[in-house]
């Protein structure tokens, strides 16, 4: 295994030679009423004064784990990239190394990822694929994603497509395509992506089982703390009422089986566990 050094936010050995380790692939700003979905602001501004800023955003990061196995190694999400216009990065107040310095800073070589995961292929987790050439950013990492995300992503309907960057996922369809998951599908020994829908058509979480300890990733339908309440979804989501009951059956079995959960976009506690709390659940953080 790779010596890992201070620029992994995260790790931790889950028995059996698998290992996890937390990277955050820079991060950016997201309009905070658009976060928090139809929730009213007298419930959640308490639980953001600290963060938000001048223009009411929040600061995002782009949390992406790198699971090593004896089988290979698995990068979930890729982040925004270095692909971006100025325009878009100053918009987004976009900042920080992407996944490929990061990854290297880390200690990881790009050829040696045998696969990328991606929750879903909105601009913000599958910007990282490619360089700023348009060549491969791990040239030898077969790309999983569901296929329903594909037929969606390259869709024409405005309101579905809008936070795809279409051009962008044209470059590498054949590469997703070739790998596509249809539902539940193991990418290597322990580590299997689900659908889960919801946030897009094709979303997906990952979920890493070893001897000790099980991690989950569930992408977008849990990206900050406060998105453990499962009726408490964003904007964002395209299919809303999916978003929560995918959220109340996989929280049910988080709590059950005492899963470690990755989240996808807090900066400063990334990494938790999920407490029932009568008919909704809160987030304890681990890190």
């Amino acid at each position: 295994m790779t010596t890992l050094n201070d620029a992994v936010h995260w790790s931790t050995e889950l028995g059996d030679g698998t290992r996890i380790a937390l990277i955050q692939a820079g991060k950016f700003r997201s309009d905070a009423g658009a976060l928090l979905g139809v929730v009213p602001r007298m419930m959640w501004n308490g639980l953001v004064a600290d963060e938000i800023d001048e223009d009411h955003r929040l600061q995002q990061a782009l949390n992406c784990l790198l699971i090593e196995t004896s089988s290979g190694r698995v990068l979930v999400e890729t982040g925004i990239g270095d692909r971006i216009s100025e325009k878009g990065r100053q918009m987004r107040r976009y900042e920080g190394p992407w996944i490929l310095p990061a990854l290297e800073a880390a200690g990881f070589a790009p050829d040696s990822i045998d696969a990328i995961a991606v929750s879903h292929l909105h601009y913000d987790h599958a910007g990282g694929i490619l360089k700023s050439d348009g060549s491969l950013a791990f040239p030898r990492a077969k790309l999983i994603a569901q296929r329903a995300e594909w037929e969606i992503a390259l869709d024409h309907n405005p309101r579905l497509v809008a936070s795809y960057d279409q051009p962008e996922l044209c470059l590498i369809r054949d590469l997703g395509l070739e790998s596509a998951a249809d539902g539940e599908v193991e990418i290597l020994p322990g580590v299997s992506v689900f659908a889960t829908g919801g946030h897009s058509a094709g979303h997906q979480g990952v979920l890493v089982r070893g001897r000790d300890r099980t991690v989950a990733f569930f992408g977008d339908l849990f990206m900050r703390p406060w998105s453990a309440n499962p009726k408490w979804i964003t904007a964002f989501d395209d299919f809303p009422l999916d978003s929560v009951a995918a959220k109340a059956e996989l929280f049910a079995r988080a709590t059950g089986e005492n899963w470690t959960i990755v989240l996808s976009h807090e900066p400063l506690h990334p990494v938790g566990r999920l407490l029932r709390d009568r008919d909704r659940y809160t987030y304890e953080p681990l890190v």
